[in-house]
C-alpha cells in the first residue's frame, strides 16, 4: 500500500502470518523420532549414507521428498557434498533411525534460496536412514551355528552348495534359494559370486550358518542390478552351508589318484596307431575319474576341461596328440593338461 493512501494520523492494523524466524547464531537442532535398540555403529564423517527424506518449511509448506521418486538419496556426509546443516544433522545417525533436522538458512540455501525453496527459509527435513557404509569397511561375518566337527573348511577351488536369504540392512528381502527350493551352487574363488559373498563363505564348515554383511564396493556398488538391488546398497545374506567337494590344488583342472603309469600314451592310444584323437582322450580320462584314479576339478564343464587338456596336449593343433607332444604337468610347468 502506497504512502499516500494512508490518511495522517491513523492507526494501522496489520494481520501478519508468521512463516519462520530463526537468528543468524542458530545451529541445527535435531528431534529424535525412532533410535533403534540394537545401534552397534552410528555415522561419522566420510561415510557414505542413503536415506529418504520429506523437506518442508516451518509452515508445513512441502517442497521436496526422495520418496516421490521412489529411491533414496545418496551421498557422503561430512565432507561438503549437501548443505551444511544436513552435513551436519546425518552425523551420528543409526541404521534404521528417524530423526527431524531444523536448519536455519544460513546453513541452508541462505539469504537467494533455491528452486521452490524461498530465500532466507529455515528447512525442516525429515529423514530415514536406510543404510550406511564407509569405503574402507570390509565385510562383517557373525556365525550362528557351527556343527560339532567343523574341522573341513572352505577354501579356493571347492565346490560348495549354499542356501541364503539376501536383504538390505532394513529387512527388506532381495532373494532367497530357500524359496526356490534350490541350493545354490559355485566353486569358491572362480569370480562366479560377488567379492564380498566369495570372501564370506572362506573358511566355513559344511552344516554352518552365518551371518554375511557386504558393504558395496564388495558387492554390486554404485549400479547396483536393475530391479532388484537399489545402487550403492549395503547387502546381508544369511547363509547354510550344506555340501563341500574339496577342489584341487591351484592351476590343476585334472589330477592323478595315485602312481602315474609309466606306458599312459600308450593306454591311451587304444588302437596302437601312435595317434589319439580327442574321443580316445576324453574316454580314457572319463575312465580314470569313474574308476576313483584321477578327480576332475569339481563344479566346472567336465567335457570343457577334458577339451582343455586335449587341446594343451595337441600342440601343433592337428586335431591329434602324438607321443612326441605328449606331456604331464611336472613335465612341462607351463602347461596344465595331466
Amino acid at each position: 500500500m502506497a504512502r499516500k493512501d494512508i490518511p495522517g494520523q491513523a492507526s494501522l492494523v496489520f494481520d501478519v502470518a508468521l512463516l519462520d524466524l530463526h537468528n543468524p547464531k542458530d545451529g541445527i537442532s535435531i528431534e529424535n523420532k525412532v533410535v533403534p535398540e540394537n545401534c552397534e555403529r552410528r555415522s561419522q564423517s566420510g561415510d557414505f549414507l542413503r536415506y529418504h527424506y520429506n523437506g518442508t518449511l516451518l509452515d508445513g509448506t512441502f517442497f521436496d521428498s526422495s520418496y516421490s521418486r521412489n529411491r533414496t538419496f545418496d551421498t557422503y556426509i561430512g565432507q561438503g557434498y549437501v548443505i551444511a546443516g544436513m552435513d551436519e544433522g546425518l552425523l551420528g545417525v543409526c541404521i534404521g533411525e528417524k530423526r527431524r533436522i531444523v536448519v536455519p538458512p544460513h546453513l541452508g540455501y541462505g539469504e537467494e534460496g533455491r528452486g521452490n525453496i524461498p530465500g532466507s527459509a529455515v528447512l525442516v527435513f525429515d529423514i530415514h536412514v536406510i543404510d550406511f557404509h564407509n569405503p574402507a569397511d570390509s565385510i562383517s561375518i557373525t556365525s550362528h551355528y557351527k556343527p560339532p566337527d567343523c574341522s573341513v573348511l572352505s577354501k579356493k577351488g571347492d565346490y560348495l552348495k549354499y542356501h541364503y536369504n539376501a536383504s538390505l540392512l532394513d529387512g527388506t528381502l532381495l532373494d532367497s534359494t530357500w524359496n526356490l527350493g534350490k541350493t545354490y551352487n559355485i566353486v569358491l574363488g572362480s569370480g562366479q559370486v560377488v567379492l564380498g559373498m566369495d570372501m564370506g563363505l572362506r573358511e566355513m564348515c559344511v552344516g554352518e550358518k552365518r551371518t554375511v554383511i557386504i558393504p558395496p564396493h564388495l558387492g554390486y556398488g554404485e549400479a547396483g542390478v536393475d530391479g532388484e538391488v537399489p545402487g550403492s546398497a549395503v547387502l546381508v545374506f544369511d547363509i547354510e552351508l550344506l555340501e563341500l567337494v574339496a577342489g584341487l590344488p591351484e592351476g590343476y583342472m585334472f589330477i592323478w589318484n595315485g602312481e602315474v603309469s609309466p606306458n599312459l600314451f600308450e593306454e591311451i592310444d587304444k588302437d596302437g596307431d601312435g595317434e589319439v584323437l580327442l574321443e580316445e582322450f576324453s574316454e580314457y580320462i572319463h575312465a580314470q575319474v569313474a574308476s576313483g584314479k584321477g578327480k576332475l576339478a569339481p563344479g566346472f564343464d567336465a567335457e570343457m576341461i577334458v577339451k582343455n587338456m586335449f587341446t594343451n596336449q595337441d600342440r601343433n593343433g592337428d586335431g591329434k596328440v602324438t607321443p612326441e607332444e605328449f606331456k604331464l604337468k611336472d613335465q612341462e610347468a607351463k602347461h596344465d593338461e595331466l
